[in-house]
This record gives structure tokens, C-alpha cells and sequence, in this order.
């Protein structure tokens, strides 16, 4: 078992000069066009409960701009557990992590969150007559892109169509005895989830 950090970096060395110089402490536009390329994003955040990472995805762009140092990331209709939400108001650390179809850049942020509620800020992101319930902003501690190997390895977008899984319903009968979920939770979702998208 690896317990220090000296035995880590022994085991794999010094970082080559490129994984050093790619980090930023604020937005640049080369990583703000894989932000404004970025239907979908991954958002982990720590709280006293511990760990937590949500998707988070639009039909479009995910997070907006707002300045070199600050993003944006309205909150749409979910599950409303706040696992994230709550871990954000107790400590704002968070990481994000974006996926754009079909580059095998991630590109990744670390930083600070505080969520807000003004009507004005809801309002710049409404859509199809219904607004966000809260908007996160996000203060950019740095930014940086991930080694692609992953995605390479992953083989992500290669289009072909997700095995045969266990669905939402499934799981949810099979956690609560037949109490929750079903053949009928399955059936009715798409149509819930398309009036509830925003």
C-alpha cells in the first residue's frame, strides 16, 4: 500500500513540463470555447456528509461566462435531494469537469460556488417561459485541460448504442420490493421528463 507521498512520487515520477504550464487561475478563450462548446458537465462538491458529483446538461450550452474569473450554471429541474446544493452553502469548494461530443479534450475547473436566487439573475437564463430555480456562480480558481488518454481509451463517441442495462424502474422495484418504480414508472417517464425538462 502506497501511504506517503514521497513513495507515490516515486512510483511515477515527475510530471512532464506540459502537465504544468496548461493550468490557468482564470479563463482563457481557448478553454472558454470548450466551455461555450460543453452541453454537459460533471459538478463534485464536499460537504460534512461527504463527497458528492452531479451531471449537469442542457440542450446547448451548460455553464455560461460571466467574466475571466466567474461561470454561471443555472440549476434545472432534478430530484431536489440538494445533495450538491447543500454541500455548496456549507463549503463552496466544487470541481467541474466538461465533456463536448466528440473531442477527447475534458477540460477541467476548480473553484468556489455560492448560489443565488435574484429574479434578475433567473431571468437571464429562462427558457420555454420557465426559469431556473437558482443560479451558481462559479469563482475560477483554475482551469485546465485533462490528458485525452481516458476518453481514447474509453473510445466514448464511437456511436454505438448503450448495452442492455437495468432500467430506472428496475432499480427502483427491485430496492423497494415492487413499492417504487416498475414496468409503469419506465413507461410514463419519457413523457414526465419531457414536461419537466426546465
Amino acid at each position: 500500500m502506497i501511504e506517503t507521498i514521497e513513495q507515490l512520487e516515486a512510483l511515477y515520477g515527475t510530471p512532464k513540463p506540459a502537465s504544468q504550464v496548461k493550468v490557468a487561475d482564470h479563463l482563457t478563450a481557448e478553454y472558454g470555447a470548450y466551455i461555450k462548446a460543453s452541453p454537459f458537465v460533471a459538478l463534485a462538491t464536499v460537504g460534512p456528509e461527504g463527497l458528492d458529483c452531479t451531471p449537469r446538461g442542457d440542450n446547448g450550452q451548460v455553464v455560461f461566462i460571466e467574466d475571466d474569473k466567474t461561470l454561471s450554471l443555472p440549476d434545472w429541474r432534478g430530484n431536489d435531494r440538494l445533495d450538491t446544493l447543500r454541500n455548496i452553502v456549507r463549503d463552496p469548494r466544487l470541481s467541474l469537469m466538461f465533456l463536448v461530443p466528440g473531442s477527447n479534450t475534458v477540460v477541467r475547473v476548480n473553484g468556489t460556488g455560492r448560489i443565488f436566487a435574484t429574479p434578475e439573475l433567473l431571468q437571464r437564463f429562462a427558457k420555454s417561459g420557465k426559469a431556473p430555480r437558482t443560479v451558481l456562480l462559479i469563482t475560477i480558481d483554475e482551469i485546465y485541460f485533462q490528458c485525452a488518454r481516458a476518453v481514447m481509451r474509453a473510445d466514448l463517441w464511437n456511436g454505438e448504442p448503450a448495452p442492455s442495462l437495468p432500467t430506472a424502474g428496475e432499480i427502483l422495484a427491485s430496492m423497494t420490493d415492487g413499492e417504487v418504480g416498475g414496468t409503469e414508472y419506465d413507461k410514463t417517464w419519457p413523457a414526465r421528463a419531457e414536461k419537466t425538462l426546465w
